[in-house]
């Protein structure tokens, strides 16, 4: 059996937030439709890795939920109480686009449960590596609000717990969701021990942050880099990014260890993101970070669930990014796979690279 752990639980597919479709609220010209982060695209990951066999190869745990003074290492009392009094009445939104319903506060603190889990499994060498399926997502959670379907944060908090435990110190965090990971970001801005990286879709989600020029502030200036892409990045951009950039700069951090805030969504067939990835991307940059994860914190590699809406597509990603963790030779065909890679533009475009080597000159600056 593989030493991958793969931490879950039903709990988490229950969260609802209402009929919303892709907007943040019902409306009076929006038909009632469900909403874009449905719990279809996580079971439906579950379920392929069940009927490959994946999943018999994988150490599968249904930890306990969060607890209260765990949540509280991140979040602010008012801000939890505010959620589960809403829990208790009809629900409520944890203030920008995060919306509830009663039964969400036990699927939220399920989910940060299994961050909690995993790192510290992963932190005491109890498994190798590990995958959580969360949710609801948690990277745009910040300490007082939740935003962008997120409650709770999930890696802010389960960081955090275990470094206030002693499990580990030097954690690097790389968030490749197609939005930018706010959450990390405002926890540990002014953190000298924690790196927060983001490759993400310039302005798209949150509009106000997310710029290469937030660096970090006070004792942890230097321990903040963020990549906005231009939309339309594909295959090529993110190749140069992760070898001139990302992976340059979780190395020379050296971490104990490195957690991915793992969402699917800059996936070619994703409703809210612009980019053009396919499962195949998805797996080597996985295999990217397993190696460097081997040469510099002994393979202590986390990946946490996050962002995706393609029902179809987040599956077969899932599946490519655990096999490829978990080093197990259970694959799933992805009939999109090579077509996607054959689109127009999926080559390093000038534009694209032009901005990735200033960002890597100025970044090489900064350090001098």
């Amino acid at each position: 059996m593989s030493r991958t752990g793969f931490y879950w639980h039903e709990r988490c597919f229950w969260h609802d937030l209402g009929a919303i479709g892709v907007f943040s609220a019902p409306g009076k010209f929006l038909q009632p439709q469900a909403a874009s982060e449905s719990p279809e695209s996580k079971r439906r990951l579950k379920n392929i890795l069940e009927v490959s066999g994946l999943i018999d190869e994988l150490q599968v745990v249904k930890p306990p939920a969060a607890s209260l003074e765990d949540l509280l290492r991140f979040h602010t009392p008012r801000y939890l109480d505010e959620l589960q009094a809403g829990d208790k009445a009809r629900g409520g939104n944890g203030g920008d686009c995060a919306p509830y319903m009663p039964g969400s506060w036990a699927a939220a603190t399920q989910s940060a449960g299994l961050a909690i889990a995993a790192v510290e499994a992963v932190a005491l060498g109890e498994v190798g590596n590990a995958y959580a399926l969360c949710r609801p997502p948690g990277h745009h959670a910040e300490a007082d609000l939740g935003r962008g379907f997120c409650l709770l944060g999930n890696i802010p908090v389960a960081v955090m717990r275990a470094r206030a435990l002693g499990q580990v110190n030097r954690v690097a965090i790389l968030d490749w969701d197609v939005h930018h990971g706010n959450g990390q970001q405002a926890a540990f801005y002014g953190e000298p021990d924690v790196l927060t990286v983001s490759l993400h879709q310039a302005a798209n989600y949150p509009l106000e942050t997310g710029s290469f020029d937030e660096q970090g502030e006070g004792a942890g200036l230097g321990t903040n880099l963020n990549l906005p892409l231009p939309p339309g990045c594909g295959l090529g951009a993110y190749a140069y990014a992760m070898e001139t950039l990302v992976l340059p700069a979780l190395e020379a951090f050296k971490p104990e260890l490195i957690v991915v805030a793992c969402g699917y969504d800059a996936c070619a067939k994703d409703p809210l993101g612009k980019m053009l990835l396919n499962s195949q991307a998805f797996a080597t940059m996985t295999a990217q970070l397993k190696a460097l994860a081997e040469r510099c914190c002994e393979g202590k590699l986390v990946f946490i669930h996050e962002g995706g809406y393609s029902e179809g597509y987040v599956p077969l990603c899932g599946h490519a990014v655990i096999q490829t963790l978990a080093g197990i030779a259970i694959a799933v065909p992805d009939p999109q796979n090579d077509e996607i890679a054959a689109w127009g533009y999926q080559a390093l475009q000038p534009h694209q690279q032009l901005l990735i080597d200033d960002w890597c000159q100025q970044w090489e600056q900064r350090k001098q």
